[in-house]
């Protein structure tokens, strides 16, 4: 393995390992989305991440379309660590708001500091940089793919989170919305 495949393979392994420890320090939920509604996000994300994690694929979806060179494999290292540092800026500033699932937790509060001034859903934001790094690196037509699921299933993880913060802050998150783009600043 290259070295930067193996900073790439660290960077998932910082978000995965930080993502598990402050798992334990969040809020209690006061109310939480339904399984079937959770399947909507999660089924294309996990695919996602499993097209990207597997190393050997044949045919259309193992196919080379960013060549495999020094500067391409450096370039995605690193956009993949650029995406890691803004994934881990959101969750410390989200502190025990985060969930992985769309619920809303006890005292829940309407972050607007540090990167929520620049996206409405930075980790997500964050995660899809460091998906994009990835892809690049890998250079395959499944690191393509695997990002457009990825990218659908936050998508709707995303307007399932908009309709629950709109509910619970009616006045605040409209505003909210009006100011600050969802994942890419000015775009979206």
């Amino acid at each position: 393995m290259t070295p930067t495949g193996k900073i790439i393979i660290a960077c998932w392994c910082i978000f995965v390992i930080v993502w598990l420890i402050a798992a334990s320090r969040t809020k209690r939920i006061a109310e939480r989305q339904s399984f079937e509604s959770a399947l909507a996000h999660r089924i294309p994300v996990a695919v996602g991440w499993w097209l990207m994690a597997v190393p050997k694929w044949h045919g259309f979806l193992g196919g080379q379309v960013i060549p495999r060179t020094e500067l391409w494999q450096i370039t995605g290292a690193a956009i993949c660590i650029l995406g890691l540092l803004f994934t881990l800026w959101a969750r410390q500033t989200l502190a025990g708001n985060w969930s992985s699932d769309v619920t809303f937790k006890e005292n829940h509060e309407l972050i607007r500091k540090g990167p929520y001034r620049i996206v409405r859903h930075p980790i997500y934001t964050g995660l899809l940089v460091m998906f994009l790094g990835t892809a690049i690196y890998i250079g395959q037509v499944r690191g393509i793919v695997s990002l457009a699921l990825v990218t659908a299933g936050f998508w709707i993880k995303l307007l399932q989170e908009e309709r629950l913060l709109l509910r619970h802050f009616p006045d605040a998150y409209p505003a909210y919305r009006r100011e600050v783009k969802a994942l890419i600043p000015f775009v979206i």
